[in-house]
Formats: structure tokens, sequence, C-alpha cells
């Protein structure tokens, strides 16, 4: 009787010590986390995990040096073993996500120019998600490898560890895979979180990249969920890889007979006039003359995609406006001609070797100023001025999106 009372004042006194020496510690770590985010950080998140542990860990080496011999004694111990290496295995996990955590916190992505924090924002929550299965993997290893008849099933799996191998790897074939480009992709830096992108012929955004899938949020609120290695074997439009700030086009028909540098006037002053263009591209173009109409394509810049969107829709409607108020004979129409001797054109005589030099900057996409000739010497070839100008030209064809 003297035994079990000596065992059980043991294990409590045990337990009373682990108890009060983690609340002192969790104590002095609030201190200190009125000065340090790292301390508070750690005292609000590994309190419970470091007290189960070391509580755990106190009772079972009290049942080890004071009690004796008692029936099922073996099976309590091992009990006790597996549950002090489950709550280790939780500790480390909490001290891994208080490192994570605070790492988010000081790249938060809700600033401007937010490139870099988004990457490292993508990386550490892919790690976070790795780091946390392989911890929870190790843990159920470690314990299953604590009974005997296991570690002796281990050896003989090792054994035949290649038709394991293989048979594994064809069943977790297309699992695997996306696990590998989840990794790929949080590494390579092709998308981000908070990446706008265009696939599936879908506008939308990034809302979270897993190690199986990822999760675009459709302009109108709707989600595309797709497979890890969609983002590795087949082509997608990233507007945000380098920059936020993108170009778009508004394209409008008219007539033949319309006057075009009254309508880069308007152009200019509706971009000038909204908060939404950021100064940078302001063009007007005949990007086609076939059939009846001709076709002008206004390119505006805005500094991300969602205010692009917005602006192309506000050029199109004021240009429209204002062509209905000022150019009505500009609206696209039928023509037919029932005098074959008098067209009612008059002839238009211009010396050959003359140029026009009075072209306004905003009939250029690719020269005319700091922005352009920017362009221009990015679509550029090694061959200098001609390969930009015919660059240019396959480039201002090209439909905008």
């Amino acid at each position: 009787m003297s035994s079990v009372l000596t065992a059980v004042l043991g294990v409590t006194g045990a337990a009373v010590a682990a108890v009060v020496l983690v609340e002192a510690s969790h104590w002095a770590m609030i201190r200190i986390g009125r000065r340090s985010a790292l301390a508070a950080e750690l005292a609000k998140t590994m309190h419970r995990p470091f007290l189960v542990t070391v509580t755990l860990f106190a009772i079972q080496q009290a049942l080890r040096v004071v009690a004796g011999e008692f029936p099922g004694r073996a099976e309590v111990l091992h009990l006790l073993v597996l549950l002090c290496i489950g709550s280790l295995g939780w500790l480390v996990a909490a001290l891994l996500l208080v490192l994570e955590d605070l790492t988010l916190a000081r790249w938060r992505t809700d600033v401007p120019d937010n490139l870099r924090r988004r990457r490292i924002k993508t990386q550490v929550v892919m790690l976070r998600r790795v780091t946390v299965a392989a911890i929870v993997i190790l843990t159920l290893g470690v314990m299953l490898m604590t009974f005997p008849g296991i570690r002796a099933l281990g050896a003989s799996v090792l054994a035949s560890a290649g038709l394991v191998s293989v048979i594994a790897a064809l069943a977790a074939q297309s699992t695997l895979g996306n696990v590998f480009a989840g990794l790929q992709l949080a590494f390579s830096d092709a998308i981000r979180v908070d990446d706008v992108v265009v696939v599936e012929q879908e506008w939308g955004r990034i809302e979270e990249i897993t190690l199986t899938y990822v999760a675009v949020q459709i302009w109108d609120d709707r989600r595309l969920i797709l497979p890890t290695s969609y983002f590795t074997t087949k082509p997608f439009q990233n507007w945000t890889r380098s920059s936020s700030a993108v170009l778009g086009t508004a394209e409008i028909d008219v007539d033949w007979s319309t006057p075009i540098e009254p309508l880069r006037t308007e152009l200019r002053r509706v971009c000038e006039g909204s908060d939404l263009w950021d100064e940078r591209v302001c063009v007007l173009q005949v990007t086609e003359a076939i059939g009846g109409t001709i076709r002008l394509r206004a390119l505006v810049s805005a500094a991300d995609a969602g205010a692009l969107w917005d602006l192309r829709c506000l050029v199109r409607e004021r240009l429209v406006a204002w062509m209905w108020e000022n150019q009505r004979g500009a609206l696209p129409r039928m023509r037919t001609q029932l005098d074959e001797t008098d067209d009612g054109v008059a002839p238009v005589r211009q010396s050959l070797g003359t140029r026009r030099t009075d072209v306004s900057p905003d009939a250029r996409v690719f020269s005319g100023g700091d922005d352009a000739e920017a362009r221009g010497a990015a679509f550029g070839g090694a061959d200098g001025h001609d390969d930009t100008v015919s660059t240019a030209a396959g480039v201002s064809g090209l439909s905008g999106r």
C-alpha cells in the first residue's frame, strides 16, 4: 500500500512540477512578448503543446523511477511513450508554424508593388503544407516503430522495397505528379498567390496554391479548380508576373471619312480626366481598313488588371458618346454609287518627296515617347530600327485582351 501511495505521490508531484515550470515559462514569455513579436507569438501558439509534452514526459519518467512492478506497467509506459512522441511532433509543428506566420506577417501582400512579397507568401504557404505533412508522417512512423512486430514487418518490407516502390509509383502517378508540380510552381515563380491569370479562356486571380490543385477566383466570383500539373504542362497567361501594370485596348469601327486627330484629342482628354489611367500609354491608331469601315484601336494603360478593365469600358463609352454628339458622319454606313462619272471625291495631290513630320505622339505605340521607345526597344531585334518597325507592325495587329 505504501508503494502505491509513493508512486501516486511521485507521479502527481512530477505532473505538478511540470505544470508549474511551463506556466512560469509562459508568464515570462508573455512579459518578453511585450517587446518582441516572436516571443508573443511563441507564448500564444506553443503554450498548449509545450504544456502537454512536458507534463507527459514528467509522468513517464516518474513512473519509470518511482513506480514498481504493477499489472499492465509495460502497456502504460508504452502508451505514455506514444503520447510523448505525438505531443513532441505537435510541438515541432507549432514552432514551424510560428516561424512561418512571422514571415507572412513581415511580408504582407496588401501593399503596392508586392511581387516579391507574393512570391515569398506562395513559397511559405507551400513549405507550411509540406512541413506539416512531413511531420505527421514522421511522427506516425516513429510511433509505429515502437511496436516490435511492426519493426520486423518493416525489415521484410525493406527487403522487397523495389517491387513495392514500383507498385506505389504506378498507383500514385497522378497524385505524385501534382505534388511535384506544386513544388515546382512554388519555386519556379511561374504563378504566385494573387497573380492575375487567363486560363481556360477565363480571367481571374490565383486564390490558393496547394500541393495538388490551384484555385482560381474568376472575375464574377466563381472558382476554377485546376490540378497543379495544368500550370506545368499547358500554356496560360500571367498578367502580373513581372509587374501589375498592363495595357489594354478599346476598338471602334468608324466610317472612312472620319477625322482621326479630333478622336485622339478626345482620347487624351478622357485618360487625363480619369484616375484609372497610370499616365503611361494613351494611343489611338487605325489598325484595319477593310470592307466599308476602318477600325480604331485605343491603347491605354492602368496600374492593374481591374483598373484597366474599367478604363477600357470608360474609353469606349466616352468615344462613342463624343462621336454621336460631334461626328455623327463618322458612324459606319453603306455607300452606293449612282453616277460613275462623279464620285464626289476631290483629288488629293501631294509631293512624293515630302513626308509628314507633325504626327501626334498619341498615334504611336513603339516610338515617339520615352515609354514607347522603351517598348520598341524591348520588341526590336538585333538589327535595330528596321526590326523594331516590323515587330511594331506585327504587334499592332494583335487583338487586345
